[in-house]
């Protein structure tokens, strides 16, 4: 396996780089945050001391990061990984991103003699702490065969999109997925509260139901707990969202629900402010109607209970 280098080390990035670490992988990380980093080298990690230095110890340099602008300073800073990534090494673009700053800082990685692959991850949090969450991946394929067995360890479902830039593309749209039907969950639920029906039984007939989905399995169960802890905030899925109907209006599409999905979360940031949990958009409905969504019995955050195993790749139908 080759030596590891992360960098971004928040609510999904912790949990991919700990699983590189509790595997055995030579992992190097580096986080502005000192407690996060604190935490892998107890675990067995190295401190990186800059992104540049990161960059020259390391085969792989993997980023995890909250926004382009974020990934864009990291990468280009004077003491950034463009300065110190050598011949040969990937760099592995790991955040949601903009297609388009992905493909053009991959050009400024090949002109240092190294390669690029966009390589974002869907499942949750609790998945990407045990390893068993997917991976999308956008790379020649060569480049992609050279991270398979990188990427197996890291998810349990890894997929080639295609070029530069596919996966990015296809995570801002499975994520805007994701937000749609949140708020379809969520109106499905407040509805049942205020009609006066068992919630406990409401989920239970929706996850039995034509009407079921992974969100509503997850982010469904801690919205009843009342925790609405799933390690996702509103301001991450404004950007995603915004991403992906930036996405469609660069092909000439204008989105009805997108923009509906981003005018519902625009008025949860104002009311209740940019870094409150996503699930919590129910709070209103429940602050409109008066109610109160919750029911026991569920868990205050999302577990994942599948056995950690090694990942392989997902073949396309041909």
């Amino acid at each position: 396996m080759p030596s590891v280098g992360f960098i971004g080390l928040g609510n999904v990035g912790s949990k991919l780089a700990g699983t590189l670490v509790r595997n055995g992988l030579p992992t190097m990380v580096l986080d502005r945050d000192p407690n996060a980093v604190a935490q892998l080298v107890a675990a067995g990690a190295k401190a990186a001391l800059s992104p540049a230095d990161l960059a020259r110890n390391c085969e792989v340099v993997i980023t995890c990061l909250p926004s382009p602008a974020a990934v864009a300073e990291v990468m280009e800073s004077a003491d950034g990984v463009l300065a110190g990534l050598q011949p040969e090494s990937i760099w592995v673009e790991m955040s949601t991103n903009d297609a388009h700053d992905v493909v053009r800082l991959g050009a400024r990685v090949t002109e240092v003699g190294g390669y690029t692959a966009d390589c974002p991850v869907s499942g949750g949090c609790h998945r990407a702490a045990t390893g068993n969450i997917s991976i999308f991946a956008g790379c020649d394929r060569s480049t992609f065969e050279r991270l398979l067995p990188l990427l197996s360890v890291m998810g349990r479902r890894v997929l080639h999109t295609g070029e530069l830039g596919s996966a990015s593309q296809l995570k801002v749209m499975t994520n805007y997925l994701a937000s749609a039907n949140l708020i379809a969950v969520t109106e499905a639920l407040a509805t049942c509260a205020k009609v006066g029906l068992d919630l406990g039984i409401a989920y239970e007939a929706i996850a039995a139901s034509s009407g079921n989905s992974f969100v509503h399995e997850t982010e469904g169960q801690v919205i009843l707990n009342g925790t609405r802890d799933i390690n996702f905030t509103m301001d991450l899925v404004k950007k995603d969202v915004g991403l992906f109907i930036a996405m469609a209006q660069e092909a000439g599409m204008e989105l009805e629900l997108g923009n509906l999905v981003a005018g519902i979360f625009d008025d949860g940031i104002k009311r209740y402010g940019p870094r409150e949990w996503s699930p919590n958009i129910i709070r209103r409905l429940e602050d409109d109607y008066d109610i109160e969504v919750v029911a026991p019995g569920f868990p205050t955050e999302m577990l994942d209970h599948e056995p950690e195993a090694l990942g392989g790749e997902i073949r396309v139908r041909p």
